[in-house]
């Protein structure tokens, strides 16, 4: 495991204190015949990106991934399955994370809107992405090679 020892500000004692992974969600909206849903980071890193975010505590994954997709992209959808998890340590640049990775149905497209960390929303092309932040362009492979076939 990987620690560090920290003194107990209350009674001086010395303690072991444990860093873990943050948990996350990523959502892949695909739009048939060939396009996804991406938006353009507010805050760094910066680039174009899958709609995700953090796992708010007391919440379930897929509220996570519904709840983030809607404060980006303003989308509501119906989640059709789980294309991975992704838990690289050097998936995100800032700290380790572990991304729950689904993808989706748009309910409404015309409903979309960048909010939140997202200063734009776009559709995309599987065929013309454009550079993307993360390990987005692995995740859109694996989708491309997995789910798209089923």
């Amino acid at each position: 495991m990987s620690g560090y020892k920290q003194t107990c500000p209350h009674c001086g004692r010395v303690v072991s204190v444990y860093k873990n992974p943050f948990p996350t969600v990523d959502v892949i909206v695909w739009v048939e015949p060939d396009q996804v849903v991406l938006i353009e980071r507010k805050n760094p890193p910066l680039g174009w990106a899958l709609p995700g975010g953090f796992v708010d505590y007391g919440e379930s994954i897929e509220q996570a991934a519904l709840r983030e997709l809607k404060e980006e992209t303003n989308l509501e959808v119906e989640l059709q399955g789980l294309v991975g998890v992704y838990s690289n340590p050097k998936r995100d640049p800032r700290f380790h994370t572990i991304s729950t990775v689904f993808w989706a149905k748009p309910k409404n497209l015309n409903q979309i809107q960048a909010g939140d960390d997202a200063q734009k929303v776009r559709l995309f092309s599987l065929a013309k992405l454009p550079d993307l932040a993360f390990d987005h362009a692995q995740i859109l492979q694996d989708f491309s090679g997995q789910c798209l076939k089923i």
